[in-house]
């Protein structure tokens, strides 16, 4: 199939890239470099630098593409993310994530383009009451980037009632690690996510890594969180890619380990392979004891199940970034 992947020299977005490319699919990458690196793209996936929002710009790309043979499919990765942003600039985010859907899907409309995978995000559940979260569950974000993220869900959903779109949307937690070949990682130099805040600390471009509250109602006190390989997560994005086109349907799945870690876990795997200094915090406002996405839908319809373990997240992100470091 010839796929456009919206987002695809960001993280999440250049993994998939490179699965797609495996399975043997034609890629094209549309990608603004906001967030995104030309360092992360392949020189077999076709590049424009374009943003999602500017619909003049992808109608163009998609005619060009278009002309040579038909675009089959379009992946989604091209949101805002960091939840601590989106709560002092909720205009930007909304505007990103929403209206950049809205106008990928017009496009996507006018390229006469069916099928469309969205990546989207396990925030959209909220503060959920039993910490195990399914894809029938009430959705309650706590946030602008989960509010953002969960519109998009809805215009998708209606779009696909009403243009005939097959649709699929994928809610995740924490995504980490890199490719084992560490061509590729999460090379960012703000952070906020407990792999690879830990994992800098231990090569001590961090001074600490903070630990907020261990008084929650789990085994060892700490938050357990789900965590997702990023080469699991783009596995599972090509296989929703396939069963969406195979059966025209339109279909929410979560992707995780369906159990989760404790944020104590993840500290504990990381001083396996090099020390660092932890330090204990209050608990922030707002989070939860337990988030943990239940994935048995994507292991039954997708035949997905993790193939990497918290210690090949850990082991991955930290080998990628040392790399980095001699460079």
């Amino acid at each position: 199939m010839k796929i456009c992947v919206c987002g695809g020299a960001g993280y999440i977005g250049s993994h998939t890239v490179l699965e797609l490319l495996k399975a043997g699919h034609d890629v094209f990458v549309i990608d603004n470099l906001s967030t995104g690196s030309q360092e992360f793209l392949f020189d077999e996936a076709r590049f424009y630098e374009a943003d999602c929002t500017d619909q003049t710009a992808m109608d163009r790309v998609f005619e060009i593409e278009n002309d040579e043979s038909p675009v089959d499919a379009v992946m989604h990765f091209a949101a805002k993310l960091i939840v601590n942003e989106s709560v002092s600039m909720p205009l930007d985010y909304y505007y990103n994530n929403v209206f950049g859907v809205i106008s990928l899907i017009q496009s996507m409309r006018k390229a006469n383009i069916k099928t469309l995978i969205f990546s989207s995000t396990a925030a959209a559940y909220g503060d959920h009451p039993t910490g195990f979260c399914e894809e029938n569950d009430v959705c309650l974000p706590i946030n602008p980037y989960g509010n953002s993220k969960l519109a998009a869900e809805m215009v998708i959903k209606d779009s696909a009632k009403a243009y005939g779109l097959n649709t699929c949307i994928f809610r995740y937690f924490n995504v980490a690690g890199a490719h084992p070949s560490l061509r590729l990682g999460l090379d960012k130099s703000t952070l906020t996510h407990i792999v690879p805040i830990t994992v800098m600390a231990a090569l001590k471009q961090r001074s600490h890594v903070t630990i907020f509250g261990d008084d929650y109602p789990t085994d060892d006190g700490t938050c357990i969180r789900d965590y997702i390989h990023v080469s699991d997560l783009a596995y599972a994005h090509v296989l929703g890619l396939e069963y969406t086109h195979k059966h025209q349907s339109n279909e929410v799945f979560n992707l995780g380990s369906s159990h989760g870690y404790s944020v104590k876990q993840v500290v504990d795997e990381v001083k396996k392979i090099a020390p660092l200094e932890v330090q204990m915090g209050e608990r922030r406002e707002g989070d939860p004891a337990k988030l943990i996405a239940v994935s048995k839908k994507a292991n039954e319809l997708l035949q997905w199940t993790p193939k990497y373990s918290l210690a090949d997240i850990v082991k991955t992100d930290y080998d990628f970034r040392a790399k980095r470091l001699k460079q």
